[in-house]
């Protein structure tokens, strides 16, 4: 088995170490007298403010689409709309061939008016005790049914013009004005592009964070240079099983109407700002094993010590334990050191550590 370039750097790390204690006097700390302290880069320990994030992929979806079908049979007569118009609810798309269920609808209301006026005479009659009531149990019975098939037909004959359920656009048509429309054929769809949704996964660690409110940024490849602003609405109650992930849906506006359903986001969520966080250069951080540790410079002479780091951000990163503000870092001469090893401080360039 080949050893790991992270066990590989450490022992060359080690290496320089000893061959640099080897070649220093029996009991010399730092050096003795006269011997050249190592130039390194420092700054000194601060707090910063750190604003908390985390970044994640996802896809944006329509608030609200619909793919509308033909629920009656027939010929498309008219086609009302133009491909991608904006719509409003209710506003007329397709129009079917309806004359037999037109028929349909006079018959039953003929059958309704016939019923009726046959109830209102057993009315009368059972008033005056001239028929059983049988009789009228049963006119009022087929007035009733006659009613019911008046409202199934009234119904049948409505889906022959196929409306906007929603404020939308349309989409692409699937069928021409002529063509004979079956029961569940597919016409068009219609999509609600503003407001939009984002859905994305974060991981089940971040529960206490990541909360409805909080906002977000989202990049596509399709703008580059710009970044859409949002707010999560909802955090699924359940975590994902396989790979331990909560799925978060965001609110999205899209005003301008750049975004489309479907398109793939990065999305950087704030978590909220933090004061007095002890944040370092990254470069100030020297692997040692499993160990992340720091030279710190104390009486001319750097000493190593182990940290625990929190979060990091581009450059920095977050010390949670083993430095105190005020201490002096090496950012740069690492592999020159050793712990005790004697130095003359460099102040770092402070564009080096951006």
């Amino acid at each position: 088995m080949k050893p790991s370039i992270k066990f590989t750097q450490c022992l060359a790390r080690w290496a320089i170490a000893a061959v640099a204690l080897a070649a220093q006097p029996a009991g010399a700390q730092g050096g003795p007298p006269g011997f050249a302290a190592v130039s390194v880069e420092t700054v000194v320990v601060k707090y910063a403010p750190m604003e908390s994030s985390v970044t994640a992929v996802g896809t944006i979806i329509a608030d609200a689409s619909a793919m509308l079908r033909a629920e009656v049979p027939g010929q498309i007569l008219t086609v009302h709309f133009h491909e991608a118009q904006r719509v409003a609810k209710g506003d007329r798309l397709f129009s079917i061939e309806s004359t037999v269920l037109e028929s349909e609808v006079n018959e039953a209301r003929a059958n309704v008016n016939r019923s009726e006026a046959a109830y209102e005479r057993a009315q009368e009659l059972q008033q005056k005790g001239l028929i059983s009531g049988t009789d009228y149990d049963a006119a009022r019975a087929n007035y009733d049914v006659d009613q019911a098939r008046l409202r199934s037909s009234t119904a049948r004959l409505s889906k022959t013009v196929i409306r906007a359920p929603f404020d939308g656009y349309v989409g692409l048509r699937r069928i021409n004005v002529g063509d004979y429309a079956t029961i569940g054929q597919q016409l068009v769809d219609v999509v609600q592009l503003d407001p939009l949704r984002v859905e994305f996964s974060v991981p089940e660690t971040l529960l206490a964070k990541v909360q409805p409110g909080l906002p977000i940024d989202v990049r596509v490849d399709a703008y580059p240079d710009e970044v859409f602003s949002g707010e999560i609405v909802a955090i699924s109650p359940s975590s994902d099983i396989q790979g331990h992930n909560l799925q978060v849906r965001a609110n999205l506006p899209n005003k301008e109407l750049k975004l489309r359903p479907g398109l793939f986001v990065r999305v950087n969520v704030t978590l909220g700002a933090r004061e007095n966080v002890i944040l370092i250069p990254e470069q100030a951080i020297w692997p040692i094993g499993q160990d992340k540790t720091v030279f710190v410079v104390a009486d001319g002479q750097a000493h190593m010590r182990v940290v625990r780091i929190g979060e990091r951000q581009p450059g920095t990163v977050e010390i949670v334990s083993g430095l105190d503000v005020g201490e002096e870092i090496v950012t740069a001469g690492q592999m020159k050191l050793y712990d005790g090893a004697a130095v003359r401080s460099v102040p770092a360039d402070p564009a080096a550590s951006e």
